[in-house]
């Protein structure tokens, strides 16, 4: 093809002399000869490690037999954007009226799965639907090529590349070639994210070994195309994390004035009861309802922003994606799903966040002004967020810690 492609050009201006044409494509041949037989290599060396776990050679030939290196997963793996999306700007995606509305929508269908499910496992039904809305937007981005990838290959590539997720691909691969074995998917309905996660709520294989249900009894755990499969599996996984039934994931609340924004940052755990003694009130100006209901407070955009108690089951909720981001998107969106209605206070639309080379200079200049001794390494955590809180007080601020623009310019100024 590639010659053919030159040739075509005719004997004009653009035309090649024979032996170029030759050359070139004996270089192209030569480069994925060379591609072909390492990647043939890292199959023939991984074999041993999937054998001792278990995998038959037929399974594995099966799967790895033709593996090439897919392009588009490392790109993936190895982005590190210099911005940082606002917490606002994720949430209103996460939970957005389309969302919600299409939630909404799948109740009749499956409000009485949902119970069942509530009832088996006691983890709050909304919060399995909110997680199917966010993780594959209800199986709608299950039919999208351009998102979906066979899964053995993208952790094949992962594994094959190396670098910092290569042992979280070979971990994972071996994990999807004994679900392959099982029989509970095919290998071309075995497809998923480009790191490897699965079906309508997006099992990572090691995850869904362990916690993966068949509650349709049909004998195969599908996570794929069995609804009650997904959906129960996600609330057998939520269920051996710790969530505790009966219980939210937190509470929107306000605080007095003058408080004092360190016990944000402390990570201390008390009771609302405690808290409430602090002066601090739901948002909705509701009661909580079970004083005695431990939680931590995080207040993530500074004072301007909404304030949160979080128990024990935002925790949990973490333990699908660690990220507080994700576990307030899916608590939020299955409030609105419930019916609830949204934040009380507005998010701070009018800050930028930092990029990563401005939060490397806020660090380095408290650093100078003998107020953090951490490393510059652009990633806000208590020690930067206690010495930002620190230098607020010092320069007459509001000492909440918040890493905004403003104070940049404040400490540049100094």
């Amino acid at each position: 093809m590639f010659a053919a492609s030159i040739a075509s050009r005719g004997r004009g201006a653009w035309a090649l002399p024979i032996a170029l044409i030759a050359g070139l494509v004996a270089l192209v041949a030569a480069g994925s000869a060379r591609a072909d037989a390492a990647s043939d290599r890292w199959v023939q060396s991984f074999w041993p490690r999937a054998e001792a776990a278990g995998i038959s050679w037929a399974t594995y030939s099966a799967a790895l037999g033709n593996f090439e290196p897919d392009p588009g997963v490392i790109p993936r793996a190895t982005n590190q954007p210099e911005f940082v999306r606002p917490i606002w700007d994720y949430l209103d995606g996460a939970v957005s009226a389309e969302r919600i509305a299409n939630g909404i929508a799948k109740l009749p269908q499956y409000g009485q799965l949902l119970a069942d499910i509530e009832a088996r496992y006691g983890v709050n039904r909304y919060v399995v639907l909110a997680i199917w809305g966010l993780e594959s937007a209800y199986g709608a981005i299950l039919a999208n090529q351009n998102v979906v990838k066979p899964v053995i290959r993208s952790l094949a590539t992962l594994a094959y590349q190396g670098g910092s997720r290569q042992n979280y691909g070979e971990t994972q691969l071996i994990a999807a070639l004994k679900i392959l074995q099982r029989g509970d998917v095919t290998l071309a309905n075995m497809t998923g994210s480009w790191a490897g996660a699965m079906g309508h709520t997006q099992f990572i294989p090691t995850t869904f070994e362990a916690y993966a249900v068949d509650w349709d009894g049909d004998g195969r755990r599908n996570v794929w195309s069995s609804i009650p499969d997904a959906l129960a599996s996600t609330a057998s996984y939520l269920n051996r994390m710790g969530w505790e039934p009966g219980k939210t994931w937190g509470y929107e609340v306000r605080l007095p004035d003058g408080f004092d924004y360190r016990l944000s940052e402390s990570g201390d755990t008390r009771t609302l009861a405690q808290w409430s003694a602090m002066g601090i009130t739901r948002a909705s100006g509701s009661a909580f309802p079970r004083p005695t209901d431990t939680a931590t407070l995080w207040v993530p955009a500074g004072a301007h922003g909404p304030s949160f108690l979080l128990l024990d089951n935002f925790r949990v909720i973490k333990r699908y994606n660690n990220a507080n981001s994700y576990a307030l998107a899916i608590g939020h969106l299955a409030d609105r799903l419930q019916g609830f209605g949204t934040f009380r206070q507005e998010w701070p639309r009018n800050e930028r966040p930092l990029t990563e080379s401005e939060r490397r200079e806020l660090q380095q200049l408290l650093a100078r002004l003998g107020l953090y001794g951490g490393a510059i390494d652009a990633v806000v955590g208590t020690g930067t967020r206690t010495a930002i809180m620190t230098y607020q007080r010092q320069a007459g601020l509001t000492a909440d810690g918040y890493p905004s623009d403003l104070l940049l310019q404040s400490l540049r100024n100094r």
